[in-house]
C-alpha cells in the first residue's frame, strides 16, 4: 500500500461515513423525512423517504469496501446533485446563510465523489481484489449518469415551492 491508496482508502471511509450516517438518519424517521422532502417540493415523499435512506446506506457501505466503486459514487453524485439542486443552491455558498444552508457542503462531497469515480478505489479495495477496476474515463462516464440519474429524478419528482414574497426569496 503506497500513500496514494491510503488517501484513496481514507477519501472513500470518511464519505461512507457520512453516507451511511445520512441514510440511518433519514430511516430513523421516515415520516419526518418524507414530511421534509414534501417541504421542499418533492411527490411520493414517503417512497423517496424510503428510497433515499436505503440508497444512501447503500452508496456508503460500497463506497467502504470499494466495491463497484464507480457506482457508488455515481449513487453519491446523485444524491448531491438532487440536494444542490433543489435546496441549496437558493442559499448561496456557505453552509450558514442561510437556514437551508449553502451549497459548500454539497460541492465537497460532489468533487470528491468525482474524485473517486475517475481515479479508481485504490489497491485496498474489493475492486481491486477482484479485478473490477475501471479506466478514468468509464469512470467520468458512469459519474455522469450519476448527475443524469438526479435530474430525472428532479424531472420526475420534484416542483419548486413556491416561496413567499416575505421569507427572502
Amino acid at each position: 500500500m503506497d500513500a496514494v491508496d491510503f488517501g484513496l482508502m481514507a477519501l472513500r471511509a470518511w464519505l461512507a461515513v457520512v453516507m451511511v450516517a445520512h441514510g440511518v438518519n433519514h430511516g430513523r424517521s421516515l415520516d419526518g423525512t418524507a414530511a421534509w422532502f414534501e417541504s421542499k417540493g418533492f411527490k411520493r415523499s414517503r417512497t423517496l423517504a424510503t428510497l433515499s435512506s436505503a440508497g444512501e446506506v447503500s452508496v456508503g457501505l460500497g463506497l467502504l469496501v470499494g466495491f463497484l466503486t464507480p457506482f457508488a459514487a455515481a449513487g453519491l453524485l446523485a444524491v448531491v446533485t438532487t440536494a444542490f439542486w433543489s435546496v441549496h443552491r437558493f442559499s448561496g455558498f456557505f453552509v450558514f446563510a442561510r437556514p437551508d444552508e449553502g451549497y459548500e457542503y454539497v460541492a465537497t462531497l460532489a468533487v470528491a465523489a468525482l474524485v473517486i469515480a475517475v481515479v479508481g478505489p485504490g489497491s485496498i479495495s474489493v475492486d481491486h481484489w477482484f479485478g473490477l477496476e475501471i479506466g478514468p474515463w468509464w469512470g467520468a462516464l458512469i459519474a455522469g449518469g450519476g448527475v443524469a440519474a438526479a435530474f430525472a429524478q428532479l424531472a420526475i419528482l420534484w416542483t419548486r415551492p413556491i416561496r413567499k414574497a416575505s421569507d427572502g426569496s
